[in-house]
C-alpha cells in the first residue's frame, strides 16, 4: 500500500484485533468461569461455541446491510453492540446470562468481515488486494496474541469479570475513530485528488471497472466458486475455532502450564501469524502480477499451499517439548491465518460486481461459521470420550487437506450466473 490509503489498513487491523480480543476473552477465563458456574467439558464447548450461532445467522442479512448502507453506518453500528455484550459479560450471574451475552456479542460481530470486504473493495487497487486483506485478517491473530497475555495477567490479578469489562471497553475508541475519519474514497477530505483518482481507476482493474449494481445472491448462488470458497472457508476456519476456543485449556491441562505461562505459549503462534500472514499476501499479489492477472484465479494454488501448511496440526500429539508445541502452533495458525485472507482476496478477484461484495463476503464467511460453531462442541464430546485432544486435532487437520482440494478444484471460474454472461464482461485481466 502507498499513500494515505494505508490507514485503511490500520483501521481494518485494529477491528480484526478488537474482535477477536473480545472472541478469545472467554477462552482465556475458561478454568475459574468453569469452576464458578460448575460447567463440564462439553458444557463449556456450548459456551465457546454459543456466539458463532448468532454470529452465522446475522452474516446474511448484515451483508445485505452494508451494501444496501454502506461500510460506515453498519460497521460502527456493529461494534458497539458487540463491546457492549462483551462488557457486560463481566456482569453474568449465571450459565444462561453468559449464553445470552455470548449471543448478542456474535450478532454484532457479524459485521466484521463483511465490512472488511466492502471496504477493502472500495479502497484498494486490485493489485494490493491480497497485501491489504492479510494486514486485516492479521489483526484477528494480533488480538489473541496481545489478549493471551495481556487478559491472562487480569484474570489473575482482577478476576475474570473485569477482563471482559476492559476488553469491551476498548471498542469505544475504535468506533470515535472511526465516525470521525472514514468514508468512502469519493468522499473524504484527507485523501489527495492524485492518490483519490488513482484509488478509482484501479480498484475494479486496470482496464476498466466492474458492474457495480450486483447480480444478487440468489444468482451467485448457481456458481460453483462461491460454494467452493464458503467450504474452503469451513475447512479452514473449523481448526481456527478450535485453537482459538480450546488451546488455553489445553495448555492448562494436557501440557500442565500455569495460567501465565499457557498466555505466553498461546501468544507467540499468534504474533507469528501475523507476519507470515502479510508476508504470503504480498508473495500472493506479486504472483498474480506475474501469472495472468487477479481474475485468472491463481491466488487458489497459495491457497491450497496455506491449507498443506496449516495441517501440520496433525503433528501436534507427537511434540514432547513446548518448543516444538509452540513451532507447530505457528505454522498452523499461519497457515490458517493465511487461508482466510486470501481466500476473501480470491472472492474479490473472482467477483465482477462490486454491488455484491458484502453479500458474498458474508455468505462465505457463513460458511466458514458453520463449521466453527461444531469445532468447540465436538472437541468437547470428543474430551469427555477421549479423555485427551488428540482425536480433535486429527480431525482439524485432515478437514484442512479436505479443503486444499476443494479450493484447487471449486474455485476455477469467475462468478458469472450463467445468464448474465453473454451480458456483462468478464473480469479485466491485469496483464497487457
Amino acid at each position: 500500500m502507498r499513500y494515505r490509503r494505508a490507514w485503511i489498513g490500520v483501521f481494518l487491523f485494529i477491528l480484526a484485533m478488537i474482535n477477536y480480543m473480545d472472541r478469545i476473552a472467554l477462552s482465556i477465563a475458561a478454568k475459574p468461569i468453569a469452576e464458578e458456574f460448575h460447567l463440564s467439558s462439553v458444557g463449556m464447548g456450548y459456551l465457546f461455541s454459543s456466539f458463532i450461532w448468532s454470529y452465522a445467522l446475522f452474516l446474511i442479512p448484515v451483508g445485505l446491510l452494508i451494501d444496501r448502507y454502506g461500510a460506515k453506518r453498519i460497521g460502527g453500528l456493529g461494534i458497539l453492540v458487540w463491546s457492549t455484550a462483551t462488557a457486560l459479560t463481566g456482569a453474568a450471574s449465571s450459565f444462561v446470562t453468559l449464553m445470552a451475552a455470548r449471543l448478542v456479542m456474535g450478532a454484532g460481530e457479524a459485521v466484521s468481515n463483511p465490512v472488511g470486504g466492502k471496504v477493502i473493495r472500495e479502497w484498494i487497487p486490485a493489485t494490493e488486494r491480497g497485501t491489504t486483506t492479510a494486514v486485516f485478517n492479521s489483526g484477528s491473530y494480533a488480538g489473541p496474541a496481545i489478549c493471551s497475555i495481556v487478559l491472562a495477567a487480569l484474570v489473575a490479578s482482577l478476576g475474570w469479570r473485569w477482563s471482559f469489562v476492559i476488553a469491551g471497553g476498548i471498542g469505544a475508541v475504535w468506533l470515535l475513530a472511526w465516525y470521525c475519519f472514514y468514508g468512502k474514497p469519493e468522499d473524504v477530505r484527507w485523501l489527495s485528488e492524485q492518490e483519490r483518482a488513482h484509488i478509482l481507476q484501479h480498484r475494479d482493474g486496470e482496464k476498466g471497472a466492474a458492474t457495480g449494481k450486483g447480480y444478487g445472491l440468489k444468482k451467485l448462488l448457481k456458481t460453483p466458486t462461491l460454494w467452493g470458497l464458503a467450504l474452503t472457508q469451513g475447512c479452514n476456519v473449523y481448526t481456527q475455532y478450535l485453537f482459538l476456543t480450546w488451546l488455553p485449556s489445553y495448555l492448562q491441562e494436557a501440557r500442565h502450564l500455569t495460567l501465565a505461562k499457557s498466555g505466553v505459549v498461546t501468544a507467540i503462534p499468534y504474533a507469528m501469524a501475523v507476519v507470515l500472514c502479510i508476508g504470503l499476501g504480498k508473495l500472493s499479489d506479486l504472483y498474480l502480477k506475474k501469472g495472468g492477472g487477479v481474475s485468472s484465479g491463481k491466488r487458489r494454488n497459495v491457497i491450497a499451499l496455506s491449507m498443506l501448511i496449516a495441517s501440520c496440526i496433525l503433528l501436534i500429539p507427537f511434540a514432547d517439548s513446548t518448543f516444538g508445541l509452540v513451532a507447530i502452533s505457528s505454522l498452523t495458525l499461519a497457515g490458517i491465518a493465511s487461508t482466510t485472507s486470501l481466500n476473501f482476496s480470491l472472492l474479490n478477484d473472482m467477483l465482477p460486481s462490486a454491488g455484491d461484495v458484502g453479500r458474498a463476503v458474508a455468505f462465505v464467511v457463513m460458511g466458514g461459521n458453520l463449521f466453527g460453531m461444531l469445532a468447540p462442541v465436538v472437541t468437547g464430546y470428543v474430551i469427555q470420550a477421549s479423555g485427551g485432544y488428540n482425536a480433535a486435532f486429527i480431525i482439524a487437520g485432515s478437514l484442512l487437506l479436505v479443503g486444499a482440494v476443494i479450493a484447487l478444484t471449486m474455485t476455477r471460474k469467475p462468478m458469472l450466473p450463467v445468464a448474465n454472461e453473454t451480458k456483462v464482461p468478464a473480469p479485466i485481466l491485469l496483464t497487457k
